[in-house]
């Protein structure tokens, strides 16, 4: 051919060669070639479909060879496959780590070798084992045929650690107004190795380019707006320590001197001057100025602001920009320019995702309506109403903001579903035995779909009604069963819950399955109850009331106050609370507070009996029981990281029960103190209290005697973070301090005389099981009627606990 004088051909043929794992066709169409087009030979056309070939990184060769007959060309396509990687292997890390490593890189066999994907991979790995400390981590690649598969290789990776490298030391140049000890606590991933063992002391660039934005958040916060970070460096000390030095320019410390307002006419400047709350003279401060205005980084949607003022009052397109002006060496007049905009209306409301749970019964959750004004706190309430619910993953609860116009606003929900039903089986030991549990919780219930056709998969569902169903049993000595159905919305019009409830017991002398009772201690019991969310003082409050019937029988039963008869309780207890928890698998902020009140008739002031009379027999002492009992329970979460992962719980609650006459104290009621509050079975109407470090009912006074304790107080302190959360499984550990005690009256109730426990635990959340957890506790003090140390304890427990 003559390259000066090209030579116009027309395609013939196309064939491809040497490919066992791609299609022809496809190849042929990706390399731009096509039978019937128009070349020129020689020319740049061949060059640039063999171009096209090489860089799809399939090849280790591209060759393509031309055959004119005439005025066309015939087009033969060389092509020699990478070969496939059958196992991808490591040496040298751990087992957990290469775990970790296979996930993270996502290998997957049967992929094409290529240059890249080497390099990719070992960059990779270098990465990860330098931000686990390994600074000097060296990889390198062995590559080996396959011996059973063609064209197939093993690809190992070769990982030298080396030593695990951590911060020696953290200095400062440039810095007067602080110390190197007060600008090293402002770094909260980067410090230097400590005697404080949760101090981490591996340094990871995406951590420490942090640690500088908050080291200028530091400045910025005390006044020294112009605080600038003029150079760092990080240096070898040896080969396990490395050094940090950050040179910074402080600059002047500035004060606010003139803040003005322009643009607003919904609120007076008064009224949002009062809000910001920045007085002249005062000393610059970046950090709590966007706080309070609600912008930048610093802006929480939870929290009060001017931007939230404005957003709960319909302005979602509100904007306002603070202007600083530098007055000499140390001064700034802050000009605050604000655009209201109009206000906006929700135009529509959509949800999609939700595929068991009925649309209507989602909708009447939802705070934000059509029609009604853009308001943010409503918003807010709505995501925690959705997680609320349980049939949603929390984590995935984002609405979407539409803007249709500078007026109207549409907002969707696009909702992720999430098993939450519960199946449980479970054992505990108490008394002395071992009892079964089993029980099954449906929460999304409908029973006007009990007869309809089709409904059942695997039961009728879509209404979020909850229907829960509990066994217990030994044998022939002990059975109970209870089963509690709510409605959430009594009539579907307001959310007024109904909760009807039943249980039943039955205690036997019969020790052995081989054996029958001839003594027992029955019960019986029902409870209706009605829930009310309030609007007032705010819509995170309810009021709960419940009547209640209860009945004991017995039987020649020697162990016990009573020993033939029957005794019977009526009662009213009413629950006022408020809740404003963010979501109830793991919490990250909010509180959960609440009282409850539970009465009985005071017959002993009219039924005319002398109960101070000894002969009176017991069966007409307690025929009819009473008693008041209170409880005050209060739990509060607050976040402790940026991302809210790192979250801080504390709890406190008590208890009280009375008696209108100090000669007829209830039989049935009182608190066992200490465990895991998984004692086995409960007969006696005893509300058990979990105290990690110490056994079972360990801290309650005479308890071993059957006389419970008629007070008791716990405080817990928890610090949780998750391991994983997702709607699958939700995993977190958790350290804790615990300390409570059991008091045989009021008299001796001391909420500062409490017994000491310190530990860990890890909770694991499965939807169909609910949450399951262990804990070990350390109890520093003495259990009641011993001289020992608790010492150390493991406890187990099943359900969700307050």
């Amino acid at each position: 051919m003559d390259y000066n004088s090209p030579k116009r051909y027309i395609i013939n043929k196309i064939k491809v060669n040497g490919v066992k794992y791609y299609d022809t066709d496809i190849l042929t169409a990706s390399s731009g070639l096509q039978k019937g087009d128009t070349v020129y030979l020689p020319g740049n056309y061949i060059s640039e479909a063999i171009n096209r070939l090489w860089s799809q990184r399939y090849f280790s060769d591209v060759k393509i060879v031309a055959e004119p007959v005439g005025d066309s060309v015939n087009l033969e396509i060389y092509l020699k496959e990478r070969p496939r990687v059958y196992r991808w292997l490591f040496d040298g890390p751990r087992k957990g780590e290469i775990t970790e490593l296979t996930e993270n890189l996502k290998l997957k066999r049967g992929t094409e070798l290529s240059d890249y994907v080497i390099t990719k991979n070992s960059d990779l790995i270098r990465r990860f084992f330098y931000d686990k400390g390994f600074r000097n981590a060296e990889v390198s690649t062995k590559i080996v045929n396959d011996t059973m598969m063609q064209n197939a290789v093993n690809v190992t990776f070769v990982v030298d650690k080396g030593k695990k490298v951590k911060i020696g030391d953290v200095a400062f140049e440039g810095n007067t107004v602080f110390s190197d000890k007060r600008l090293r606590s402002a770094l909260k991933k980067t410090h230097k190795k400590s005697w404080k063992f949760w101090k981490g002391s591996k340094l990871k660039d995406k951590e420490y380019a942090e640690d500088k934005e908050n080291l200028i958040d530091f400045y910025n916060a005390r006044g020294y707006r112009n605080a600038t970070i003029v150079s760092d460096s990080i240096y070898n000390i040896n080969d396990k320590r490395i050094g940090v030095k950050i040179k910074v320019d402080e600059g002047n410390k500035y004060f606010f001197r003139n803040v003005s307002w322009v643009g607003n006419s919904k609120y007076q400047t008064e009224e949002l001057q009062r809000m910001l709350g920045i007085e002249k003279g005062q000393a610059y401060d970046k950090k709590t100025l966007q706080k309070r205005l609600g912008i930048g980084k610093e802006a929480n949607p939870d929290d009060m602001s001017v931007t939230s003022l404005y957003q709960n009052d319909g302005y979602l397109f509100f904007q306002i920009d603070p202007a600083e002006t530098i007055i000499g060496n140390d001064s700034i007049d802050l000009e605050l320019k604000i655009f209201e905009g109009k206000q906006a209306t929700i135009n529509e409301v959509n949800i999609s995702g939700n595929m068991r749970v009925n649309d209507e019964v989602i909708r009447r959750e939802l705070y934000t309506r059509p029609g009604e004004l853009y308001n943010r706190s409503l918003l807010m309430s709505t995501i925690r109403q959705l997680s609320q619910m349980q049939h949603f993953n929390p984590e995935a609860l984002q609405p979407g903001i539409n803007p249709v116009s500078n007026e109207l606003v549409d907002i969707s929900w696009p909702l992720e579903e999430q098993a939450s039903d519960k199946f449980e089986v479970s054992g505990g030991w108490g008394a002395g035995m071992f009892v079964g549990s089993i029980g099954i919780q449906l929460n999304n219930l409908s029973l006007k779909n009990f007869f309809k056709k089709g409904a059942w998969r695997p039961y009728p569902q879509g209404q979020s009604q909850q229907l829960q169903i509990r066994a217990q049993s030994n044998g022939s000595y002990y059975k109970s069963f209870s089963i509690s159905f709510t409605e959430p919305w009594l009539g579907g019009r307001k959310p007024n819950s109904l909760t009807v409830s039943t249980h039943y017991s039955d205690e036997t002398d019969a020790y052995y399955m081989w054996q029958s009772g001839n003594k027992h201690f029955r019960t019986m019991g029902l409870a209706v109850g009605i829930g009310r969310r309030l609007s007032w003082p705010d819509q995170y409050f309810t009021l709960y009331n419940e009547v209640s019937f209860e009945s004991y029988n017995l039987k020649d039963w020697d162990y016990f106050i009573i020993s033939n008869g029957s005794s019977n309780i009526f009662a009213l207890r009413t629950v006022f609370g408020r809740n404003s928890v963010d979501q109830p698998i793991y919490p990250r902020r909010g509180s959960d507070f609440s009282i409850a009140l539970t009465l009985t008739p005071p017959y002993s002031l009219f039924d005319g009996k002398d109960y101070g009379d000894k002969n009176l027999p017991e069966n007409a002492r307690y025929r009819w029981i009473e008693y008041h009992k209170w409880q005050l329970k209060g739990q509060w979460y607050y976040p402790l990281s940026r991302n809210s992962n790192l979250v801080l719980m504390a709890k406190a609650e008590m208890g009280y029960i009375g008696a209108y006459n100090k000669n007829k104290p209830s039989p049935f009621e009182g608190f066992d103190v200490g465990g895991d509050g998984m004692s086995g079975y409960n007969v006696y109407g005893v509300d058990i209290i979990g105290m990690r470090g110490y056994e079972n009912g360990s801290l309650t006074p005479s308890s071993m005697t059957g006389d419970y304790a008629r007070a008791y107080n716990k405080y817990t302190v928890e610090v949780r973070y998750p391991f994983i959360l997702k709607p699958s499984s939700t995993i977190y550990g958790l350290v804790f301090a615990e300390g409570g005690n059991a008091f045989k009256d009021w008299k001796s109730f001391n909420p500062f005389l409490i017994k000491r426990a310190l530990g860990a635990g890890v909770r694991m959340y499965l939807p169909i099981v609910g949450m399951i957890g262990v804990d070990w506790g350390y109890g520093f003090d003495c259990p009641a009627g011993s001289t020992s140390k608790s010492g150390g304890q493991f406890h187990f427990m099943i359900g969700m606990q307050f």
